[in-house]
């Protein structure tokens, strides 16, 4: 493996550094930045009011003080709650002060969207939309309506994108890729259904997005998404040893809870 090779594997920081700081809040995304990252990566949720927010579960009852389904509550229900002393219990000798608030209460997709504006380099979004959904086809519509505000639903080309739409749901990256075709889309996978061993992706799909178990125990799949034409982006890939892997195997994009250590892995400074 070729430095020059290492150099172009994307380091993507999945729901931020969340290793270091409390996952989808703006701690650990500005931690990520801080790092190096050359892309954020996020899951977002539509709450009963309409607002796209980074939140992975279905609940809020893991990552925060509250419980209830985010698609049952308002952005102000979620406002109120803490989404990072959870993070502080897993250690009991050690809980960490964030400091500010509003570095972990909930996050809003827009304000993330502002902060890599403001981050002042190239800093690539990776967003993930979770189904099934009381509010279906919605999520993707407001979501490429906020992108629209940004100036990001319509890139000349695929390549120019600095945002990309990913998805264990074939049919919300078809809605993305019906709307905005010059978005890349991911289909993110747990396993690889028969009729897609071959490396084909379903229809509006680009990149594939294996997880590092299929990795592991079939390493050849990378080769032949290639020869497809595919790219790979290798969730959530954590070790030493995995990291070794995908640079061996020459994926496009490793995503990881540890930014800061495998930029270093990979003689990024």
């Amino acid at each position: 493996m070729t430095q020059a090779r290492q150099n172009h594997i994307q380091v993507v920081a999945h729901r931020g550094a969340s290793e270091d700081a409390p996952e989808h809040t703006l701690a650990a995304y500005m931690k990520a930045i801080a790092d190096g990252a050359d892309a954020l990566e996020c899951d977002v949720r539509l709450t009963a009011d309409g607002h796209l927010v980074c939140v992975h579960d279905r609940r809020v009852n893991r990552t925060s003080n509250g419980r209830g389904a985010v698609s049952a509550l308002e952005l102000a229900d979620l406002t109120a709650l803490d989404f990072g002393t959870w993070k502080g219990r897993e250690d009991a000798t050690e809980s960490p002060d964030w400091g500010d608030p509003s570095l972990t209460s909930v996050l809003t997709l827009e304000r993330l969207l502002e902060l890599v504006a403001d981050s002042g380099r190239r800093v690539e979004l990776a967003i993930e939309t979770k189904h099934p959904t009381r509010w279906a086809g919605q999520v993707e519509e407001r979501l490429l309506q906020l992108l629209g505000r940004f100036g990001l639903a319509a890139p000349a080309r695929a390549e120019d994108s600095s945002v990309r739409v990913m998805s264990f749901s074939a049919r919300s990256l078809h809605r993305v890729a019906a709307a905005a075709p010059t978005i890349p889309t991911v289909y993110l996978m747990q396993f690889v259904s028969p009729r897609l061993r071959d490396g084909r992706l379903p229809a509006g799909a680009r990149i594939a997005g294996p997880s590092i178990r299929i990795v592991r125990n079939h390493p050849a799949y990378i080769e032949r998404l290639h020869r497809a034409g595919h790219r790979a982006h290798v969730w959530t890939v954590n070790e030493p040893a995995d990291v070794e892997l995908c640079a061996g195997l020459g994926v496009e994009a490793i995503i990881t809870n540890r930014p800061r250590q495998v930029l270093s892995q990979l003689g990024r400074p």
